[in-house]
C-alpha cells in the first residue's frame, strides 16, 4: 500500500505493506541478546495457590508476568534521563514517531590494542553532507550473531566523543545503533557519547533519543528511509522500542 508523506514542506512516497523491522525481539531464552552483566528476560505464568495461569496447564488463559531491563535485553530508546540526577521519562521525550532517517554502515576503527571506535570523520564521509533527523549506524561485520549475542565483558566498539558531538551540532535529534551502547562498556562512568549527544549537563536535548541494540539486515541498503520510531509507553528513562523504516521511492 503506498501512501505519501509530507516532511518540511517535501512529499515522499513510501509503501506501508514493505515495513523494515530493524528491532531485535526478546524471548526469555538464553538466544536472547544481553549486556551489562545480568541474565537472560523471564516469561513466566502467574502462580496463585496451585493455579497456573497457562492454557496448556488448565488455565482459560495465558497470563505472563515479564521480567527484563530495557538496557540489558534488546532494542530500546532512552533519553537523557538515563544519565540525569532529575527524573526524565522518555514517554515524554518522544512525542513524535516518523523521521527521516540516513543509514550509514561504518567499520570501527582500531584505536590502541584493545578498542575499536566510530570517529567524526567516518560519519562525515558516509553521511556526505546531510542532515538528517535520525540517524542509523550499522557497524560492520554485521553478523546474525547480534541478534543473540552476550556482551557482557566483551568491550564492544563505541562512538567516540567527538562523533556524538557532531551528530548533535548538526541537528541529528535520533541515533540508532546496533550496539549495547554508544559508549565504552567499561568506561569509569564517563559516559561521553551520551553526554556529547543530549548536551548534558549544560543545556539538555529533552527531545533527542537513542536507541541501542538494533539490527540492521545486510540487504537494507545505505541510504534515506523513514523511520517509524515506536515504544511503550513506560514511564522510565527507557523503554523497550520497535524501529521501523520503510523504503523512500520517491520524493
Amino acid at each position: 500500500m503506498k501512501t505519501s508523506i509530507q516532511i518540511y514542506k517535501k512529499v515522499y512516497t513510501i509503501d506501508l505493506s514493505k515495513p523494515l523491522d530493524i528491532s531485535i525481539p526478546l524471548v526469555a531464552s538464553d538466544k536472547n541478546p544481553n549486556a551489562w552483566y545480568i541474565g537472560q528476560p523471564k516469561i513466566e505464568p502467574v502462580e496463585d495457590d496451585g493455579w497456573v495461569a497457562k492454557v496448556s496447564e488448565g488455565s482459560s488463559v495465558n497470563f505472563n508476568n515479564i521480567y527484563f531491563n530495557p538496557h540489558a535485553h534488546g532494542t530500546h530508546t532512552e533519553c537523557y534521563g538515563h544519565i540525569s540526577e532529575e527524573f526524565f521519562s522518555v514517554n515524554k521525550a518522544l512525542k513524535q514517531f516518523f523521521f527521516l532517517a540516513e543509514v550509514i554502515t561504518v567499520a570501527p576503527e582500531s584505536l590502541g590494542k584493545e578498542d575499536k571506535v566510530i570517529s567524526k570523520k567516518q560519519i562525515e564521509k558516509a553521511l556526505k553532507d546531510k542532515t538528517p533527523q535520525a540517524l542509523v549506524i550499522r557497524t560492520i561485520p554485521n553478523t546474525l550473531e547480534k541478534r543473540f549475542k552476550h556482551y557482557s565483558h566483551s568491550n564492544w566498539p563505541y562512538l567516540l566523543e567527538d562523533a556524538a558531538l557532531y551528530l548533535r551540532d548538526i541537528g541529528v535529534e535520533h541515533l540508532l545503533i546496533d550496539l549495547p551502547s554508544v559508549d565504552r562498556e567499561k568506561d569509569d562512568g564517563d559516559l561521553l557519547a551520551h553526554r556529547a549527544f543530549w548536551n548534558y549537563p549544560d543545556k539538555p536535548r529533552k527531545n533527542a533519543t537513542i536507541t541501542e541494540f538494533i539490527y540492521v539486515k545486510n540487504d537494507i541498503k545505505d541510504g534515506t528511509y523513514f523511520l517509524n520510531l515506536q515504544m511503550a509507553s513506560f514511564v522510565n528513562d527507557a523503554s523497550p522500542s520497535k524501529p521501523v523504516l520503510y523504503e523512500v521511492l520517491s520524493n
